[in-house]
């Protein structure tokens, strides 16, 4: 060995699991003529490097810097071994299982050299709709057990080819170590009513051009597919699901396709070509070719491209936009078994294009809006993400009751599953408890605590009952929803969270949804709230807004003003008033998200909600394209130590504007509320000196409000935060339960007082 030569250890930490990282380093090294080795180890990639130390730093700066995406490096921890190697020979290891935080690498979308040879006559993968190669393909929704190799995924039950062993053994090779590899000869086919491969294929092709409704398996669960150009068949789509108004995603070619129906800037064409292919939210553009049946009365339609060979087929074939949308029925999840599609999508379909590799975990498509992601799923989950506070014991956060994560903590790394959606139904439930399983079986945990909310009804925090009382923690729902913004940003400081959502139940045994705290990770003190509204009816009234604005006329928190005109009085008027006066279910509510139902309703927008958030949709997209404009009037008051909101002064000057056109009316309510919480933001930076907002809850993902609160709050020198790789939903609850339960547990507490 040539004198001066030193051998290092190097475990490299990030993203480099399943993404073609190992190959990589094998081509550098070679070029550098650095000998040792590379494997995964447990959740790391661990690299055993000999070489010149100038060589060797060459080699860590291209490594740590250079290395293409998807994957990704955030550290290399490097230990000087005192025994130095003496071979030149650089060689990929297999992996070894070992004890520790793991990596489940995320699914991938197909590569631009993988699509190329796609379309390809001359190569021997020309239309075959499992191509992939080590940068791409699927991942987590094959993965059996970690670490990831091709005998612990779905394919290894489809023994390779000589061709395809020899291309996944050649380091030379854009296959090396491909763990999804295959060809025609050896992997997947396609299947439709007893044809196969392009027969099978053609066959959905005909029926979807001829205006029907086919269900094709995708990479992580069935999905719905039509003619998104066909008014008709978006109409039989909407039948076969049962959704009655709620937008449908449409799946183009290209960019260019892409532009033709929506406008897309830089940043959104960005993130429509990034790996994870996202479905964004874009403003439509008039005119296009799109059925209006699609996203009905909303200015903007969710847009998708191709994330598979399968879809990029069918879109080639077909030569127009589709829509593409969970296989599922009503509130299901999505299904991934085969059975079930044929039980439950076989009757309500024109046919089933299936293929013969099972799905082992279910990952709906992610939704993404003004660059903040509301459904974080294929593409982003089970991608970790760093805790503020380190856990130093394993836990297991069970989420909310309406759109369900659920997030496994262990040391510094948080693991969110995929959206697993409302745990309303036996279905939901059911995956609800199968995801729960495979995350603990996929990175080898068993939690020694559980987090849970503190909603007694909850599926999740029934779950939570199975574990002995001294394991279990609980959390309050707004309080998880801002220290989820605040983890995600790593906020060290205590902050003034602010907390719009439909419903919660607070410490108090109330139930909340317009809040502001001032928080830390182990605890808040609540500073400011809504004027509380009867809500009759109880769950009745969140699925009808228009009894929200009756709960506001008869039973708004009285302030001493004024109450709201009263309504015609009809039978079911008469019978809330009752209810209300008798305190019969009619339980009350701070909630942001009641109130921007009551104002849809009353503006005559929407009485009923066919999907959750459908009245507060709608009065967002009835704003848009409208100036600021003036608030409303609006009060402040003291109650009990809280600053307390009052919206009558609000909904007074509302119902009382005359022929003011409802687009102008909405954006002045917009104008109000952004108004109403810079006061109450103010005023809680008074009492608590936090400079730091953290904005989070479902309400958060109206962009029109969200814009407004930050620039104002901004220009008034707050910082202000919201989720961006976690939703502000009920689908971000896991991740910030999580983040409460690692601080608790290391008993650091911060003041809030």
């Amino acid at each position: 060995m040539p004198g001066g030569d030193v051998t290092q250890r190097w475990e490299v930490h990030g993203a480099v699991q399943g993404v073609g990282f190992r190959p990589y380093v094998h081509r550098v090294a070679t070029a550098l003529g650095v000998g040792g080795e590379v494997r995964n180890i447990g959740g790391h990639v661990v690299i055993t490097a000999s070489a010149h130390p100038d060589v060797l730093a060459r080699f860590h700066r291209t490594i740590l810097d250079r290395t293409p995406p998807p994957a990704m490096v955030e550290r290399i921890d490097v230990t000087t071994l005192k025994s130095p190697r003496k071979s030149r020979r650089f060689s990929v290891r297999d992996s070894v299982s070992r004890a520790g935080p793991r990596i489940v690498p995320v699914d991938l979308t197909t590569c631009a050299p993988c699509l190329e040879e796609l379309f390809d006559p001359a190569d021997r993968r020309y239309r075959y709709p499992f191509l992939n190669c080590s940068r791409c393909g699927p991942r987590a929704t094959i993965v059996e057990q970690l670490p990831y190799d091709r005998v612990r995924t779905a394919m290894n039950r489809f023994p390779m080819c000589d061709r395809c062993a020899g291309e996944y053994h050649d380091p030379t090779d854009r296959r090396f170590h491909a763990e999804p590899i295959a060809c025609p000869r050896c992997g997947p086919r396609l299947s439709w009513a007893g044809r196969t491969g392009e027969e099978a294929l053609a066959a959905a092709v005909t029926t979807i051009g001829d205006g029907g409704v086919v269900a094709i398996k995708g990479i992580g669960g069935y999905q719905l597919v039509c003619d998104a150009t066909n008014d008709q068949a978006v109409g039989r789509l909407r039948a076969v699901k049962h959704r009655r108004g709620k937008p449908f995603a449409v799946m183009v070619a290209d960019l260019r396709e892409a532009a033709g129906q929506a406008v897309v800037d830089g940043p959104a064409a960005r993130r429509l070509e990034s790996v994870a292919r996202p479905i964004v939210l874009l403003p439509k553009r008039p005119g296009t070719a799109v059925s209006g049946a699609v996203a009905p009365r909303l200015p903007e339609i969710g847009l998708f491209l191709p994330n598979s060979p399968l879809h990029h087929l069918l879109l080639h074939d077909l030569g127009r936009p589709l829509v593409v949308t969970s296989g599922n029925l009503a509130d299901e999840p999505i299904t991934v078994s085969d059975e079930h599609a044929r039980a439950s999508l076989g009757p309500v379909t024109d046919g089933i294009l299936g293929h013969d590799r099972p799905i082992l975990t279910r990952n709906d498509d992610s939704v993404m809006r003004a660059g903040r992601l509301i459904r974080r799923a294929r593409g982003y989950a089970p991608d970790p993400l760093a805790l503020p506070v380190p856990s130093p014991r394993s836990v297991l956060a069970l989420g909310a009751h309406l759109k369900n994560t659920v997030t496994l903590a262990v040391g510094d790394r948080a693991v969110i599953s995929p959206h697993i959606g409302d745990l309303a139904k036996a279905g939901s439930v059911d995956a609800f408890e199968r995801t729960t399983r495979r995350l603990c079986h996929w990175l080898d945990v068993t939690p020694e605590f559980c987090a849970h909310d503190l909603h007694p009804r909850y599926h999740s925090t029934s779950h939570a009952a199975n574990w002995p009382s001294e394991r279990r923690i609980a959390v309050q729902h707004h309080h998880a929803h801002v220290a989820a913004v605040a983890a995600e940003h790593g906020v060290d400081e205590p902050f003034i969270g602010v907390a719009y959502d439909g419903l919660g139940l607070g410490d108090d045994n109330t139930l909340w949804g317009g809040e502001v705290l001032l928080a830390t990770y182990t605890g808040y003190r609540r500073l400011g709230r809504f004027g509380r509204v009867a809500l009759p009816g109880g769950d009745v009234a969140v699925r009808r807004p228009d009894r929200m604005a009756l709960g506001y006329r008869f039973g708004a928190e009285d302030f001493g003003a004024d109450r709201l005109p009263q309504p015609p009085e009809t039978r079911e008027s008469a019978l809330v008033r009752r209810m209300i006066e008798r305190r019969v279910n009619s339980p009350l509510t701070s909630s942001a998200g009641r109130l921007f139902d009551a104002v849809a309703a009353m503006l005559g927008l929407c009485d009923e909600n066919s999907y959750e958030g459908e009245a507060a949709i709608l009065l967002e997209a009835a704003a848009s394209g409208e100036p600021t404009g003036d608030p409303f009037t609006w009060n402040l008051h003291r109650r009990d130590g809280l600053w307390v909101y009052d919206p009558v002064p609000t909904l007074r000057e509302l119902l009382g504007s005359g022929d003011s056109p409802v687009p102008r009316l909405a954006a002045r309510f917009h104008a109000t509320i952004a108004e109403v919480t810079v006061a109450l933001v103010s005023e809680a930076s008074a009492t608590g000196g936090s400079r730091t907002v953290c904005l989070g809850g479902g309400v958060f993902q109206n962009d029109r409000l969200t814009t407004s609160v930050t620039d104002s709050l901004t220009g008034l020198g707050f910082r202000v935060l919201t989720g961006e790789r976690v939703p502000v939903n009920d689908g971000g609850i896991s991740f910030g339960q999580a983040a409460v339960a690692a601080a608790l547990l290391t008993g650091r507490s911060t003041s809030c007082a």
